[in-house]
């Protein structure tokens, strides 16, 4: 199993700032972005190496882990763990490619010294007479929905390497949300679980409506008579139209809250937020000699 230098794949010093890993990473993932190289299978494959990278490095603690154990510090916890109890490892004082000293493993790489652990050159990594199970690498992935798909419960195909996951989306999952599917990320080693694919939606809202939680909040224009005088609107919700009733003198920037009219609640079935309406007067326009006669006529009498 070769050692992979996620600094030299990123071309950064090991020193680097978060600021210069950033950099890096969006000058190569434009460079390789299977869009710009659709025909370059090397591109591709080096795509992969520099989302990889980047998705250690750019993580202090999992970039800490690095540094320590490689492209092996998925398994940090369990080394140190068996490293306590066995004696076995000893770790080297050199750099991170190293990671633990020829001295005691007859002048083997780290590479090599991890490979023999899980079972390539010398079988499964032993402690007490039995083999130590690891659980596979977790996978992350994104996927995006625009907001009107979010309102309804609904069913998805999401492919991630390779395998098509059939996903049940529940209604009022909301913008960053993370979850949890079991087992579907990388094999375990040494018959250990898998691992688990966390997926993160984002949301494209495509409405004239701004969600905040389970409410939803819009701006709808009144016509300066009905202000005035009360009346009638007719006004629209997520799921449909409403006929409003305006009081008598309604103000500017006045606000109407419609009951369960909201975005739904997460998991929660038959339940809804509310959607607050907040008017927006509007005057009227291109005034008739005596439309402004009549608006005179009344400022004199107010």
């Amino acid at each position: 199993m070769a050692f992979i230098d996620y600094y030299s794949v990123l071309g950064i010093d090991k020193n680097a700032s978060e600021a210069d890993i950033k950099k890096a990473y969006r000058k190569l993932a434009r460079k390789y972005h299977p869009d710009v190289n659709s025909d370059d299978r090397t591109a591709e494959q080096k795509f992969k190496e520099i989302n990889e990278a980047n998705e250690v490095l750019s993580d202090p603690e999992k970039r800490k882990k690095y540094d320590k154990y490689g492209k092996d510090w998925k398994h940090a916890d369990q080394f140190e763990q068996a490293g306590a109890s066995g004696g076995r490892q000893q770790r080297s004082q050199g750099n991170y490619g190293s990671g633990f000293s020829g001295e005691n493993f007859g002048g083997a790489d780290y590479s090599d010294f991890f490979e023999s652990m899980f079972g390539g050159a010398g079988g499964g990594f032993r402690q007490g007479g039995r083999t130590t199970k690891f659980k596979g690498q977790d996978f992350n992935a994104e996927l995006q929905l625009n907001l009107r798909d979010a309102y309804t419960t609904h069913k998805q195909v999401l492919t991630v390497n390779g395998e098509n996951i059939r996903l049940t989306i529940s209604a009022g999952i909301a913008d960053g949300q993370t979850i949890k599917i079991k087992g579907k990320g990388a094999p375990g080693v040494n018959g250990g679980p898998n691992g688990d694919l966390y997926i993160k939606f984002i949301l494209k809202n495509d409405t004239n409506f701004q969600r905040e939680g389970d409410n939803l909040y819009a701006t709808v224009e009144l016509d300066l008579y009905t202000a005035i005088l009360g009346g009638e609107l007719v006004a629209d919700t997520f799921d449909g139209k409403v006929k409003l009733k305006v009081a008598p003198e309604t103000q500017n920037g006045t606000k109407v809250r419609l009951k369960g009219k909201g975005f739904p609640v997460y998991k929660k079935e038959g339940e809804f937020g509310d959607l607050i309406l907040t008017y927006s007067i509007k005057n009227p326009s291109n005034l008739t000699e005596k439309e402004k006669k009549l608006f005179e006529e009344l400022q004199k009498l107010r």
